[in-house]
């Protein structure tokens, strides 16, 4: 159990999509998984980064309404059980959450796609990954991610999926303040790169939403364990890019930071639940 409370899941910013005719980008997990993920948040198509072409992909539109129906039914006591709503839940935590911590803060939408989903962007599939969109303020999850995170050695824990959402939702705060367009300029790729200090940054915000997720009388989680905790720090570690590039890894390719780094920074913004903490830009020691 890690959601409190009782009756229907009261949002406007998750629907339900794709599966209908969008574009399947032809690619498999590792590096190029991470590579869709970062072309798609600095707003490239990533069939253009990847010299790799949209290919279209028979879909149903019943998938997206049955995601729907799923999401319009969903109440907190399910989002214990079921992934679909679980990922609504944690949307409606973190604009709670987000809204008391940044003045000015604007929730984005949430979209939940089976197989493949048109963006602003640029097309997606379910290979790419849970990925943010600036162009359209929209954070995109296929439930699918969660089966192969589990096979890449992450934990299928609550909370480690909703570290997931978390992350997704960090970069729609990084869009508010700045910080993606800063990383933009700053390259896509190596140790020390914009891409890499924004993903970083992104995983330190999610550990302040963890933070602060279950603190007051209103608190929509329960107190947050250790062994929670280490849920995500598996999960963390697990799509590090040292990890997924094994022993291929080479730092100057790198777009999210290694396993350690990317345990470190979720670690910082959860223990001190203070987004100032979370810049990775003023040091090179990420």
């Amino acid at each position: 159990m890690t959601f409190q409370g009782s009756g229907s899941i009261d949002t406007g910013n998750v629907s339900g999509g794709g599966g209908g005719g969008g574009g399947r980008i032809a690619l498999g997990g590792g590096a190029g998984l991470l590579i869709t993920i970062v072309a798609l948040l600095f707003g490239v198509n990533p069939g253009d980064l990847l010299g790799s072409q949209a290919a279209p992909q028979q879909g149903t539109s019943s998938a997206a309404s049955e995601i729907q129906q799923q999401l319009d039914a969903c109440t907190w006591e399910m989002a214990n059980e079921n992934t679909i709503c679980r990922i609504k839940a944690t949307t409606v935590s973190l604009d709670q959450v987000w809204s008391d911590l940044m003045p000015g803060y604007e929730a984005p939408k949430t979209v939940i796609f089976a197989d493949s989903v048109n963006t602003a962007c640029g097309a997606a599939s379910s290979a790419t990954g849970p990925f943010y969109c600036p162009a359209d303020h929209t954070a995109y999850f296929d439930p699918s991610f969660f089966t192969q995170l589990r096979r890449m050695g992450g934990s299928d824990g609550p909370l480690a999926q909703e570290y997931v959402v978390a992350h997704e939702y960090g970069h729609a705060v990084q869009n508010l303040t700045g910080a993606l367009a800063r990383g933009q300029r700053l390259g896509s790729q190596g140790p020390t790169s914009g891409s890499v200090r924004v993903e970083l940054q992104a995983d330190c915000l999610a550990g302040v939403w963890a933070n602060k997720a279950d603190d007051g009388p209103d608190a929509l989680l329960q107190p947050i364990t250790q062994q929670q905790i280490s849920s995500v720090i598996q999960t963390a570690q697990a799509i590090g890019d040292d990890t997924i590039q094994g022993s291929r890894s080479n730092p100057e390719s790198w777009t999210h930071g290694s396993a350690t780094q990317r345990a470190k920074w979720f670690s910082i913004g959860y223990q001190s639940g203070d987004p100032k903490k979370c810049d990775t830009f003023a040091t090179n020691d990420l």
